[in-house]
């Protein structure tokens, strides 16, 4: 195995331009130093440095190897910084993944930026995901808070999900649809109708909970011939292509004239957004996540509503 003082080591002597240097900057002895390099090589099965008597060259996988040790130090030492603030609850910055269907709208995003006001030294960096991709995401570090439409079908121990709240489902049809001017339909009458979007074998979320609850009433979506799982469904069903079943949410924010959103009767149709985070998270994320879910009980949100 590789090990992080390996290579510091080579990039110090790339850097230091020599063994004896790089052995002085590191207060070790140069034999153990150039031993450390063989060893490296051993393990690469590789030719890292040509040695000559006063000098060294890279070889041309040597240059390459330089080049992404140097970076994976780099990003080692900052996110060894990042830790560090974090844990002391000074300031960092935090990942936070959202599906396409929990939109930051009204109350959520402006939550968000509430509880930011309380962390000075805290910023965001917001994306899109699916909720599987979260998860994922978030066990393996890569990000810190995750705003998911449940089901997530892969358990994991490492990961704490908290359901914030409970949203009713409506059906998105064209306005030109012959269901388009009712207050509400039943699932039932959407039976013969082709839905844009569909589950993915290896995703919950949203379009998993959709088809499970279709297929409990009887019948599984039948697909159109266009489909999405992203914001851009909604464009499919102003285009004619078909309908969808979405969260109230998204159809508050419908920028569309040519989509229609009747109820649903059923009252099996409800979907749970919930907050997804590591069980060992950092004590920043900790102390940002309860926030977040208190100013989220501040405005009624925060328990699951029928």
């Amino acid at each position: 195995m590789i090990s992080i003082r390996q290579l510091r080591y080579f990039v110090e002597i790339v850097e230091a331009r020599g063994y004896t240097r790089a052995a002085e900057r590191l207060f070790i002895a140069q034999s153990a130093l150039s031993r450390q390099v063989k060893e490296l090589e051993a393990v690469l099965d590789v030719v890292l440095l040509k040695r000559e008597a006063k000098h060294f060259e890279l070889t041309q996988a040597g240059q390459d190897f330089y080049e992404r040790s140097r970076k994976i130090l780099l990003d080692l030492d900052r996110a060894v910084a990042q830790a560090r603030t974090i844990g002391k609850g000074e300031h960092g910055e935090l990942r936070l993944l959202h599906s396409s269907s929990v939109p930051l709208s009204a109350p959520l995003g402006p939550t968000l930026n509430e509880a930011l006001k309380a962390f000075p030294g805290i910023s965001l960096e917001i994306s899109q995901a699916p909720s599987e991709y979260q998860a994922r995401e978030i066990v393996e570090g890569s990000a810190d808070i995750g705003l998911a439409r449940l089901p997530i079908l892969r358990a994991n121990p490492n990961l704490e999900s908290t359901v914030l709240y409970r949203e009713r489902l409506v059906a998105a049809v064209p306005a030109n649809h012959h269901l388009a001017q009712r207050q509400e339909v039943e699932i039932a009458e959407l039976r013969d109708e082709f839905f844009v979007t569909v589950p993915h074998r290896d995703r919950g979320g949203l379009s998993y909970l959709v088809a499970e609850r279709c297929i409990a009433h009887g019948f599984y979506p039948r697909v159109a011939r266009a489909t999405s799982r992203k914001n851009s469904l909604l464009s499919l069903v102003n285009a004619g292509f078909g309908i969808a079943v979405v969260p109230q949410s998204m159809a508050s924010i419908s920028l569309s004239a040519g989509v229609s959103f009747p109820a649903l009767k059923d009252a099996d149709f409800q979907s749970e957004v919930a907050l997804l985070r590591r069980r060992d998270a950092p004590a920043m994320v900790q102390q940002f996540v309860e926030t977040f879910i208190a100013r989220l009980r501040e405005a009624g949100l925060s328990a699951p509503a029928q």
